[in-house]
């Protein structure tokens, strides 16, 4: 076991030397010139209720998004359904669509699937010779990740995980493609395992950079001649937005059926500004969870909010709630199980972001 664990360490080690330069060289002057910004983005509805403060020990497909580590805890299958009205009142509707499932390999491992679909709806096509919106039609951007993940227990104690994602963006004319890995080791220890630590590193990979027929347009040869030919224009590549989590919850257990977990996360963003997230969740004999979190970043308090105060580069104020209901099938310690989820996050704008979401584990 320590074998194994020193070897966790040292990888992990190399992938945030590597990684170092992107995670810490963040500033806001920065902010806006990463793309792929749906990759910051929670789909799932149980760990956003309290701001992703749980990153040390989220488990099942969840955990695919917050420390890809926690995926380890998988009995046999998880599924998971969650459905978010991203900003509700925005112009078009934004929804997000997540589906995942996990199944054990072996004794101690667990891969994984998920895929995390954004449907933005339809946006008129406007051009410079032609700025009215309601006579070239529309098109409608389309936004994908894929996710692959391998975790494994090497003990009772810690756990690691990697994860390959693939990003997809495209319109009609024109589409972009690129890769990143998530990499996560989970820690709890404690007399009742109630002591847990995560640390996680997201986006680690190459730049993406846009192509397709969307790039090149006719253009005349000068002002007096007819001939025409085809020009392509340049387009600068672009870096996924790296982050680096430094997570630890603490459970109050009381009376063997209740539970207090006190939780906090601390994020530094390579594109914006760094966070701090504290959450408590209540649990009663795991059936039944109540969360909140709060998510602090500079200029969060400002009282104009983010259309108005510089230092602020977020939309939400940073509060969120939510809550589970988990229920077995039968009184039998294994029966599969059914959980429904729902989540809210506030903003300065909007109508905040509500996510529901159905869990099923055998």
């Amino acid at each position: 076991m320590k074998k194994s664990f020193r070897y966790i360490v040292l990888s992990f080690v190399i992938l945030f030397g590597l990684s170092a330069p992107q995670a810490f060289a963040g500033n806001k002057d920065r902010s806006g010139q990463a793309g792929a910004p749906e990759l910051l983005i929670n789909p799932w509805a149980a760990s956003s209720g309290w701001g992703n403060a749980g990153m040390s020990f989220v488990h099942g497909v969840e955990a695919i998004y917050g420390n890809v580590a926690g995926i380890s805890s998988c009995r046999t299958l998880d599924v998971n359904f969650t459905h978010t009205s991203w900003l509700v009142g925005v112009g078009n509707d934004t929804r997000i669509s997540s589906f995942g499932f996990l199944a054990r390999v072996g004794e101690s491992s667990v891969l994984g699937l998920s895929f995390m679909s954004f449907s933005l709806g339809e946006i008129p096509i406007t051009t410079v010779g032609n700025p009215d919106p309601n006579t070239l039609g529309t098109y409608k951007p389309n936004l994908m990740n894929i996710n692959l993940s391998f975790a494994k227990a090497f003990s009772n104690s810690i756990s690691g995980g990697v994860n390959l994602k693939i990003i997809s963006e495209s319109i009609k004319d024109m589409d972009g493609v690129g890769v990143a890995i998530d990499a996560g080791i989970q820690y709890v220890t404690g007399p009742f395992d109630n002591i847990h630590f995560g640390i996680t590193l997201k986006n680690i990979g190459p730049t993406m950079k846009f192509s397709g027929d969307g790039l090149s347009l006719r253009v005349f040869m000068d002002n007096t001649s007819n001939q025409q030919f085809t020009m392509v224009q340049r387009v600068d590549d672009f870096e996924l937005p790296t982050q680096l989590s430094i997570a630890a919850a603490y459970d109050f257990l009381f009376a063997e059926t209740n539970r207090i977990t006190l939780a906090g996360n601390f994020c530094s963003n390579s594109f914006t500004n760094d966070q701090f997230i504290v959450g408590l969740e209540y649990g009663w004999k795991e059936m039944f969870m109540i969360r909140a979190g709060y998510t602090y970043e500079n200029g969060i308090w400002s009282k104009e909010g983010i259309l108005y105060d510089d230092g602020c580069m977020n939309i939400n104020r940073g509060l969120s709630a939510g809550m589970s209901i988990d229920v077995p099938v039968s009184k039998k310690e294994d029966a599969m199980r059914f959980a429904l989820d729902y989540s809210y996050r506030d903003t300065y704008t909007y109508g905040g972001t509500h996510s529901v979401g159905l869990r099923i584990i055998f």
